[in-house]
């Protein structure tokens, strides 16, 4: 089964523009994520209309950070980038007219609404500014990773 990147590209490309000094161009992003400029065009558009990033035309211009990293959190991009629903699965008919089909499809649900709810509020607890912070944790001079990794 495909996964959907989404979330995390978006997240990588906003920890790479939270420390990059200056604008990002669509080019500069779509080589980084091996993506046409024109998806990362749709894709940053959808967090500019939260106000997450903005963009500025013409020479010099190009994407850049617009919010506070402390108060974007991960749901909130998956959000503002129209992420998919959390889990795919679910049943194929709301109203069987199977006794067994109900059983199973009421235990299923019931167990995707509780799994959900608890993504749903990880995802709410963390914001950019720990994924921030992690990253420069790893790529300090004396941190775990090699320097190689944190360009």
């Amino acid at each position: 089964m495909r996964t959907d990147s989404r979330l995390s590209r978006t997240l990588h490309v906003l920890l790479h523009m939270a420390r990059h000094d200056g604008p990002m161009t669509s080019e500069a992003i779509g080589r980084m994520l091996g993506t046409n400029p024109v998806v990362v065009r749709r894709t940053m558009a959808g967090l500019r209309n939260a106000g997450y990033v903005r963009s500025e035309k013409g020479h010099g211009g190009g994407w850049s950070i617009a919010a506070d990293l402390n108060a974007v959190s991960l749901l909130d991009v998956h959000r503002a980038v129209g992420g998919p629903r959390i889990f795919a699965i679910g049943s194929d008919r709301a109203n069987p007219a199977c006794a067994v089909e109900k059983v199973v499809n009421a235990a299923v649900e019931d167990t995707l609404r509780e799994a959900e709810a608890l993504l749903v509020a990880r995802l709410g607890s963390v914001s950019l500014a720990e994924l921030a912070r992690s990253f420069d944790a790893r790529c300090r001079p004396d941190g775990p990773s090699d320097a190689s990794t944190c360009a």
